[in-house]
């Protein structure tokens, strides 16, 4: 910081994090300690490598103004990663009502008998910011719902209960399912095979009653002993 009177500038050190053939940027902030407009022009020794975003304006009574200073992308890197750039921000006191469209040089012309005020800035370059480094599975923090839940007992035992229940469950209605398929199908073949012994022993009922009918007996009589017999037999037999 600055210990002028007009502005205070921040910071004095420009530090670049560099890395090639990217553009950098560093913010400056200029602070208007007077009640008077404030006109500043910002210069640099190798102004075909830095791009300077206002370089001139005026500063407000009592406000703050932002000044975006960008490094080109650069193809080589210093051998020593020194850096010898150098900026120089001038400020003057503007009359009321004076725009940024109206700061001219020869505002900043100590010539003219201008009282201008200067603050040098130097130039460094610091090393890039490290890639984040990934969070392993045992942190608590950042990581992910899978690895808190493996990480508590509790939670990963519900976990797998819920699902062993949720694959178990369809198998076993699925194996009833089966089951009583299975069992209809065997009564189903069973009724198929009392209702052809029935109609068999139908068949020999008659064959009896016509015998029977020479001999004296009833053919009733005959049908219904035969069909008592065998609606006992297939009650004794589920039974």
């Amino acid at each position: 910081m600055s210990n002028s009177e007009l502005l205070t500038v921040e910071p004095l050190d420009l530090q670049f994090p560099f890395e090639l053939k990217k553009q950098i940027s560093c913010s400056l902030y200029l602070t208007n300690k007077t009640d008077n407009n404030v006109a500043f022009k910002v210069k640099t020794t190798n102004p075909k490598k830095y791009c300077v975003r206002p370089n001139t304006g005026v500063v407000l009574p009592r406000s703050t103004t932002e000044v975006l200073v960008t490094m080109q992308a650069q193809k080589e890197a210093p051998s020593d990663m020194q850096c010898k750039d150098k900026f120089l921000l001038q400020g003057v006191i503007a009359v009321p009502g004076v725009t940024a469209k109206e700061v001219t040089p020869e505002m900043f012309s100590k010539e003219a008998g201008h009282l201008v005020e200067e603050t040098k800035l130097r130039v460094t370059y610091v090393a890039p910011p490290r890639p984040p480094s990934p969070v392993h599975e045992g942190s608590e923090e950042g990581s992910s719902p899978r690895a808190s839940i493996s990480d508590n007992g509790n939670g990963s035992e519900f976990s797998f209960q819920r699902s062993s229940v949720d694959k178990v469950e369809p198998q076993e209605n699925t194996s009833e399912a089966r089951a009583l398929i299975t069992k209809l199908t065997e009564e189903k073949q069973s009724a198929i095979q009392l209702n052809s012994r029935l109609q068999r022993e139908l068949d020999g009922l008659r064959r009896e009653s016509n015998k029977s009918q020479s001999g004296g007996i009833p053919f009733m009589y005959v049908l219904l002993v035969g069909l008592i017999g065998l609606i006992l037999g297939y009650i004794m037999k589920r039974t």
